[in-house]
């Protein structure tokens, strides 16, 4: 059978690979070539399918536009001024993040200036007002600076340790999240403090424990917070990761999306967006499309203790045939997933992620998640991953996430199925980083490394997704900052961005000295089933967990009723302690849209960070 020229690079083990691995390795490594050769035999597969685009990096001058569109200050391009919307971003800044704006403006001044378009505004003319103050922290309570850096990152990562994660097995590390990444990396890197962890050592140990610590706030999870503040967090994200790629000197590579030929079908190749679109007909709520949910539930159900699940392919003809049916059947309800064998499905699963018009981890940032494993220590590699998950569009990361906890139930099953971590990363990293079964262009030789990396990386995400999934409390106070700064637009002047930082830095402090009013008791909203608030201490130990308890106790107190109406309070009681399990505490109004509160917050520093907020008690929207 014909292959592609792409493919060729990657349609045998690459030579010499398997000298320089022990016997578990290399066999491992086999699941990876296995799976791409598999990828490249299916018949459906052509060449045309793809817009040609692929991969392809943008002109001089067009990463740097796209950039600053991308993280919303588009209105820097052009020549156009600064409107509120580019104040409020921009005061949310650190020195080393407004550095990186001015790096990427100064880049796409000089192009522009090259191909003799029109002059955009000198980046001094931007940015200066931000040279000679002090900017303020991310977190409010970090009190943390921004780092003093020369506007030229460092060319090269820190020289990692001799060994490997495996002297770092069984060691519990704290992965600080209160503070920027790009600050952490600075001081590390003025201390000249050696990174741990080298790149080729991640699959010869247990990976090291890495825990968040529990801060005054709590920890906020993705789907914590309300989606019109979550739509503010890729942007920053994107500054951030810019900048902390800048420190460790690593080429943060971003392609080009590309123009692809969506597949005339229901499901298999069809955007995950208009998947959504016609799911949300059936089941308004759902995040996850609805075909890879039953996917995920087929093998769970069926092929969880199956030795060598996802490993062994299933039939050719059985999967193509069941793509039809699920294509013809899946909506009008009649497909049955009794009939499916557990290998099929496995595959299905496969040609679902493989089929899908860009890459799950989309095209403009695969070549960024294929560089990760770059990066010498793991917990900065951790970092620019989690970085990188906050940027990926919803359904992108929704699906992601679905598809990550079941490779982890997968791998909880190894007794059983015999699939390893690192089995597992293997044998899904090729559906992940070669999208249609075509690679990356690489230089030649390259292609044991790309196995590798790509490997790595499926194996971090699937082992610490439950941080991955964290929204960074220095973000948070980002986007309070910048809820905050539009609360106040009516009070901007036209004095320009000068005048309008010394007033909100002015406004800050006035905010400061206000606290000192604290209110003693805490009203709590109810939306269901009492109307009137519910009153807790507001002490520096109130929890958000010790409100819930309070809310409980309110509604199940103890029945004293006659003998005769004894059953019908019991089951009463029943009824109502089953509805209180599902009661949240959220954050609404103030500095924040809405925000469901971690149980262990403490209220009295959330009434700090958020004094013109109110605190709803509603029912579990799940």
């Amino acid at each position: 059978m014909d292959q592609l020229p792409q493919k060729n690079l990657l349609r045998l083990h690459p030579a010499g690979s398997a000298g320089c691995s022990t016997g578990v390795e290399s066999s491992s490594m086999d699941g990876f070539w296995m799976e791409v050769e598999q990828i490249q035999q299916r018949d459906e597969l052509r060449e045309e399918d793809s817009g040609g685009n692929e991969g392809q990096l943008p002109e001089e001058g067009e990463a740097e536009s796209q950039w600053l569109q991308d993280t919303g200050l588009s209105g820097l391009l052009g020549g156009l001024g600064l409107d509120g919307d580019h104040q409020e971003l921009l005061s949310t800044l650190t020195q080393t993040q407004v550095s990186a704006v001015c790096r990427r403006l100064d880049i796409y001044a000089r192009s522009v200036r090259r191909q003799h378009k029109t002059p955009v505004r000198d980046v001094r003319d931007v940015f200066g007002v931000f040279n000679s103050g002090k900017m303020s922290s991310e977190n409010g309570d970090s009190g943390m600076k921004g780092a003093q850096l020369s506007s030229r990152a460092s060319k090269s990562p820190p020289a990692a340790e001799p060994g490997g994660l495996q002297e770092q097995a069984g060691r519990e590390e704290a992965f600080n999240m209160d503070s920027a990444y790009s600050e952490q990396a600075a001081v590390l890197l003025q201390r000249g403090r050696p990174s741990r962890g080298g790149t080729s050592a991640w699959g010869k140990g247990s990976l090291p424990k890495f825990t968040v610590p529990k801060g005054r706030l709590g920890v906020m999870r993705i789907g914590d917070l309300s989606l019109q503040d979550m739509r503010k967090v890729p942007s920053l994200a994107l500054i951030e990761l810019t900048v902390l790629c800048d420190i460790l000197g690593l080429d943060l590579k971003r392609s080009k999306a590309g123009k692809w030929k969506v597949a005339e079908t229901r499901l298999f190749g069809v955007p995950l967006d208009s998947l959504l679109e016609a799911d949300h007909k059936v089941l308004p709520s759902t995040q996850v499309p609805l075909v890879l949910q039953a996917l995920l539930s087929c093998l769970e159900k069926r092929g969880l203790d199956m030795e060598g699940i996802l490993r062994v392919p299933g039939s050719q003809a059985r999967v193509k045939g069941l793509e039809q049916k699920l294509e013809r059947d899946f909506y009008a309800g009649l497909f049955s997933w009794d009939e499916v064998h557990h290998n099929d499905a496995s595959d299905l699963l496969k040609r679902f992620i493989q089929k899908l018009p860009t890459p799950l981890l989309t095209a403009e940032y695969l070549p960024a998640f294929a560089v990760v494993p770059n990066i010498p220590n793991l917990k900065q590699r951790l970092q620019v991953l989690h970085l990188l998950i906050l940027i990926l569009p919803e359904p992108n990361r929704n699906a992601l996430k679905a598809l990550l906890e079941f490779l982890r139930k997968v791998v909880a099953r190894e007794q059983h199925n015999k699939m390893t971590l690192r089995n597992v990363s293997t044998v899904m990293a090729p559906n992940l980083f070669l999208h249609q079964g075509r690679p990356p262009k690489l230089p030649k030789g390259k292609e044991k490394q790309l196995a590798e990396g790509a490997a790595e990386v499926v194996q971090i995400m699937v082992h610490y997704q439950d941080l991955l999934w964290t929204v960074a409390s220095f973000l948070v106070a980002q986007v309070r900052k910048l809820n905050d700064s539009r609360s106040r637009r009516p009070q901007l002047c036209d004095a320009g961005l000068k005048t309008w930082l010394r007033r909100m830095h002015a406004d800050r402090d006035k905010a400061g000295d206000g606290l000192e009013a604290t209110p003693k008791v805490a009203k709590i909203q109810v939306v269901w089933p009492i109307k009137d608030p519910l009153k807790v201490p507001l002490t520096p130990s109130t929890k958000v967990a010790h409100v819930l308890r309070q809310f409980t106790e309110h509604l199940s107190p103890g029945s004293k009723g006659q003998e005769d109406s004894e059953d019908m309070d019991s089951l009463l009681l029943h009824h109502r302690s089953m509805e209180s399990a599902n009661i949240l505490l959220y954050e609404v109004g103030g500095n924040i849209n809405e925000h469901r509160l971690d149980p262990d917050a403490y209220l009295l520093d959330l009434y700090r960070a958020n004094p013109h907020g109110e605190w709803v008690l509603k029912q579990n929207p799940t």
